[in-house]
């Protein structure tokens, strides 16, 4: 397992992004969670296997149809046991 920090820049929020990225880590069976940064970017912290991420990372950089995704910075990240994949508020 591997984990990633994952900042999305861009027209990201108030446009669905972070409930397509908990659908689309759900169906991947991506853990972690996604919220909402002051800064206007949206933060992930997604765990799983190399596969899954490389295959969430590619929905990440393509967003909902409402969205605009301008830049996506990836960083490692200490794996952290999580149960599934959640909106934090």
């Amino acid at each position: 397992m591997i984990a990633f920090e994952i900042y999305v820049s861009g027209n990201v929020q108030g446009v669905g992004f972070r409930y397509y990225t908990r659908k689309v880590a759900r169906e991947l069976g991506v853990r972690g969670f996604v919220k909402n940064l002051p800064d206007r970017r949206v933060y992930i912290y997604a765990v799983g296997d190399e596969i899954m991420l490389d295959k969430f990372l590619s929905a990440v950089n393509r967003g909902p149809p409402t969205a605009i995704v301008r830049g996506v910075e990836v960083k490692r990240a200490e794996v952290e046991n999580l149960d599934t994949f959640e909106v934090r508020y």
